[in-house]
């Protein structure tokens, strides 16, 4: 640009002199006149080139400083440089030129800025989901995954982007159902259980990316292992109480059918109809007793008053409610306070709640400690809880089983406990108990050898007031 403005500038110029100098010699007249006149006009015409070089490039100069200012801008721009401003120095039409460049040129730094914004926003939003979400162009290659993804599917996020699906999850059926919805226009949804070392249970959802021509789908996961296992527990549950229901009701049935038929006109056998359905009834009074103390403390319901308790006597009070079952075993009962604990510890708990974890822990020793067997509670503390061990020498729990000893009608050996009117409910309601307490309970055992409860409960501080 600059050259060529200074040249068309000198061209107008030699133009000029050279139309002045061949009117001046067609006047002339003469050869020698014309020759002479010719002469002095180049010497001029080269003189005044000469002197308007000058001019003509500082008036290129000023001409195209401008414009090599708005295409430098320009070119900041498309590498990126938005907000970039520009100075020009120029006319009013070149001021005003930039003027509106660098209004576009901030606006569209606005626009990028916020752009940029939102874009980490939703990376942000996205990544802490716990749903897990994939999206893929309509080639299957990954164009983002959060980190909850990479979880559930098993892949480094990092290293997903720019990667065939196949080439980031082996899952077929996942490729299948990315495939599926590519190829047609709906929605799908689909559960996957997911073989490997850690099996688990996912709800996969694909959808169309929006557009007359999808560009892609995004798939979001969502982990349903803990609702699934749930709604097993809850059949378990609703299977194991109708079963429990269920035979003391046949029980007093039958019992009360054999009645009806001549029996009751027989005082011996009489009597040990009776007693069937008298103790039949018991079993059933506390199985319903049961589930509605541990559907209250799991509804957080549980009307617990937190008080002061001593443990020596809230012990010693619990053997004496099972010491005739006991000594009808030949069993050996006793409590001891181990070395450090004040005769006066107390623990911070509900008064009825303790008493019924004692019981149902010294309950379950008697009932599995075979005769002439020993079962020891005992008590340590620290500064700020008490531990509360009972222990037996019964015939121990197998090692594959103590993980679910507290779960609900869990039995160990299913035939023997119905048979000694267990119902499957007393551990649960201990964990449950000494939770909604604050505390923790632990379990050891060894086959054959006996069994440890321990249960650690919040301490009251030495010298507090008694209430």
């Amino acid at each position: 640009m600059f050259w060529r403005l200074f040249l068309t500038y000198l061209s107008l110029v030699v133009a000029a002199v050279g139309l002045v100098g061949l009117v001046i010699v067609q006047r002339a007249g003469g050869t020698d006149l014309v020759i002479s006149l010719a002469r002095d006009v180049i010497t001029a015409g080269a003189v005044i080139i000469a002197l308007s070089s000058i001019p003509a490039y500082f008036f290129a100069v000023r001409f195209t400083r401008p414009l090599d200012q708005l295409t430098d801008g320009a070119r900041r721009l498309a590498e990126g440089d938005f907000g970039f401003t520009i100075q020009v120095d120029g006319s009013r039409e070149f001021y005003e030129l930039a003027h509106t460049f660098n209004i576009m040129s901030q606006r569209l730094a606005a626009t990028f800025n916020q752009l940029g914004r939102d874009r980490e926003q939703l990376r942000t939003i996205l990544s802490g989901m716990v749903e897990g979400v994939v999206a893929v162009d309509n080639e299957q290659r990954v164009l983002f995954a959060n980190d909850r993804a990479a979880e559930l599917l098993e892949f480094q996020s990092d290293q997903a982007v720019g990667r065939k699906l196949w080439e980031v999850t082996r899952q077929r059926a996942v490729q299948v159902l990315v495939e599926k919805t590519l190829a047609e226009s709906g929605p799908y949804r689909e559960e996957l259980d997911w073989k490997g070392p850690m099996a688990k249970s996912l709800a996969i959802y694909v959808s169309r990316l929006p557009g007359p021509e999808s560009p892609g789908a995004v798939m979001v996961l969502h982990d349903i292992t803990e609702i699934r296992r749930l709604e097993r527990l809850r059949q378990d549950f609703v299977a194991n109480v109708s079963h429990e229901l269920k035979t003391p009701l046949a029980n007093i049935k039958s019992s009360v059918e054999v009645l009806l038929d001549g029996a009751v006109e027989d005082p011996a056998s009489r009597g040990t109809f009776l007693a069937e359905i008298e103790d039949q009834s018991n079993r059933l009074e506390t199985l319903i007793q049961d589930l509605l103390m541990l559907a209250r403390i799991e509804s957080g319901d549980t009307g617990l008053e937190l008080e002061r308790i001593p443990v020596e006597e809230a012990v010693h009070e619990c053997l004496d409610r099972h010491r005739t079952r006991a000594e009808a075993k030949r069993l050996t009962l006793s409590g001891v306070a181990l070395a450090g604990c004040p005769p006066d510890l107390a623990v911070y708990v509900d008064g009825e709640g303790l008493a019924q974890i004692l019981d149902n822990l010294v309950d379950n020793a008697i009932k599995y400690t075979p005769a002439g067997g020993r079962i020891t509670v005992r008590w340590d503390c620290t500064e700020e809880q008490v531990c509360i061990e009972v222990e037996d020498t019964g015939i121990g729990i197998p090692e594959r089983d103590l993980p679910r000893v507290f779960e609900r009608f869990y039995r160990v050996d299913k035939a023997r406990s119905r048979e000694m009117g267990g119902t499957g409910l007393g551990l649960a309601i201990v964990k449950h108990l000494v939770q909604a307490m604050k505390g923790t309970v632990k379990v050891q055992s060894e086959l054959g050898k006996g069994t440890i409860f321990r249960v650690c409960l919040p301490r009251v501080p030495a010298g507090a007031a008694k209430r």
